[in-house]
């Protein structure tokens, strides 16, 4: 999740060695844990991200946000692309989609190896972080049932390796994940200026992403 009143989209916990078994397994995962940081401050196991001004007063006349996409690297991809993004945001309420000020494709980094993370929400931008090519994530622990849930919900399959748990993703599913969950979730960070509680701010964002991007994306079943 770094900014005042931060919020991630976080796969990890920390453990021995940042719980890392080799170079392809995840840290300790907590699938859907977002971190948040104090008042300006960022949390240490987040590697630092951009960070966009907020409008000026003659930019809030805007009512769509600045996309800024930067390569994905070496062995990973980002799951949609930014028409996709373009189109999901029309099915939003315009006075929703005219708080979102910025929604970034970030790349991903050694650091943010260490602690990756599907999306974040600092201040009025989003990002949106990349995968692995193979679409498949590997960790050291089982997940937990409301982590198996929720990847279901998608399309997600965990299945049980001996000693690792791996997630993985067709290229249809980990789409609909992010563009129907992951950034609704964040945008729900972004429009919550009530909570300041993490409890509190998660389980509005949680409420957000099921209201506004399950449900409809699925006929409000």
């Amino acid at each position: 999740m770094k900014r005042s009143g931060n919020n991630s989209t976080n796969r990890t916990v920390a453990g021995q060695h940042n719980g890392r078994r080799n170079t392809l397994s995840r840290p300790v995962a907590a699938f859907r844990k977002r971190g948040i940081g104090g008042s300006g401050e960022q949390p240490a196991f987040f590697a630092q991200e951009d960070w966009h001004k907020p409008r000026s007063d003659e930019q809030q006349r805007q009512k769509h946000p600045q996309f800024v996409v930067q390569p994905p690297g070496p062995t990973f991809l980002h799951p949609v692309t930014l028409q996709e993004i373009r189109e999901r945001l029309t099915l939003l309420p315009s006075s929703i989609v005219e708080k979102v000020e910025v929604v970034q494709f970030s790349r991903m980094t050694r650091k943010r190896q260490l602690f990756p993370c599907y999306g974040m929400q600092w201040g009025a931008s989003v990002y949106l972080y990349p995968i692995e090519e193979s679409l498949v994530e590997t960790y050291i622990r089982p997940p937990t049932p409301q982590q198996q849930i929720e990847a279901r919900m998608f399309g997600g399959v965990w299945s049980d390796a001996g000693d690792e748990w791996t997630l993985t993703w067709t290229p249809e599913n980990l789409k609909d994940f992010y563009l129907n969950n992951v950034l609704i979730h964040e945008i729900g960070h972004v429009l919550d200026k009530r909570n300041t509680r993490t409890e509190d701010r998660e389980r509005y964002a949680n409420w957000f992403a099921i209201e506004y991007g399950y449900r409809a994306s699925r006929g409000r079943q």
